[in-house]
């Protein structure tokens, strides 16, 4: 179904969260043709597949795409900078991404030493190490993530050293170890990744998802990328999606709001354009100006990841 009303927004935007790769050429442990890990999508096998810059603007559509942050691919942990290399090479070929989420283990001990080397990329803006810990809401309390972790907070605390952000990928019932990480590092900018995860649908779990959410909101060193919110087996809807868009541009605000694709992730879920005119219609529907959706569309991801234009990337051939 095609939700595009009139008057979308039709300005520039930039893509806050997706990847390239190719599976083959490169070492992701999850991505080899005899592994599947527990998916929040289920089988994720249509997506092992080559996924360059040229593929990616083939998905886009008419959705103006002017630049790109590429995240992490859980490449080779053993590796962590040999996938900036790669990224870095995609973007001197292709001129994107125009901004790049690396990878570093904060527990290792090498930490120093690897947030250096990441931190003299050229286009290095944060870092993601997902921390783990309670899978289902009923756990929490027997244990808990590395976000409290003093070794794992310790590797946390190099990051400002580095001029490095912290992208959080943790499921909604380990917001509150979020909430006193921001607390506790209130020079260091966390970007909460795809909304959260509100994959539990049910009313009591929408209902943790938003008080986890509005806790976190209150950290005003916190913003959040709307993505990821597909649902396993359940094509892409705006109807599905709505009160968890609604709620979080309520929560957060136009000026800590990133929109992204999470593609090739999400094609697994809908098409790039579906998705994106329906982010565009929730910000129509709550009556948000143009200027203030180019902020949640554009400029945020721009002040933000402090993006690099792709003719200031692309290296010339003769």
């Amino acid at each position: 179904m095609n939700i595009k009303p009139l008057n979308l927004y039709d300005g520039p935007v930039i893509d806050a969260h997706h990847h390239f790769w190719d599976p083959i050429k490169n070492d992701h442990p999850w991505l080899k043709p005899d592994v599947l890990i527990p998916f929040r999508y289920g089988d994720y096998t249509a997506i092992k597949r080559k996924y360059y810059p040229e593929d990616y603007f083939a998905d886009v559509g008419d959705i103006n795409i002017v630049e790109t942050c590429y995240m992490e691919t859980e490449w080779n942990p053993t590796d962590p900078c040999g996938e900036s290399d790669f990224i870095t090479s995609v973007a001197k070929m292709t001129g994107y991404p125009n901004a790049v989420v690396g990878q570093a283990w904060l527990n290792h001990d090498d930490i120093d030493s690897v947030l250096k080397m990441q931190s003299s990329y050229k286009l290095m803006r944060s870092i993601r190490h997902k921390p783990e810990g309670p899978d289902k809401p009923e756990d929490v309390g027997q244990y808990t993530t590395l976000m409290s972790d003093e070794k794992w907070r310790y590797g946390y605390s190099l990051l400002s050293k580095y001029n490095l952000m912290f992208d959080l990928q943790t499921q909604w019932w380990n917001l509150h170890e979020a909430v006193k990480l921001a607390n506790d590092f209130p020079d260091t900018v966390i970007i909460l990744n795809h909304t959260g995860l509100p994959a539990q649908r049910s009313a009591e779990g929408l209902a943790g998802w938003h008080s986890a959410m509005a806790s976190l909101a209150e950290c005003q060193n916190v913003m959040v990328k709307i993505s990821g919110i597909g649902l396993k087996g359940i094509p892409w809807t705006m109807e599905n999606n709505l009160w968890i868009i609604s709620e979080t541009l309520s929560m957060f605000g136009p000026d800590r709001v990133m929109f992204a694709s999470n593609f090739p992730v999400d094609s697994l879920c809908g098409s790039f354009t579906n998705i994106f005119h329906g982010f565009m219609t929730v910000c129509e529907m709550k009556g948000y100006s143009h200027a203030a959706q180019r902020k949640m569309f554009h400029d945020n991801c721009k002040r933000i990841y402090r993006t690099i234009p792709p003719h200031k990337l692309k290296e010339k051939h003769s």
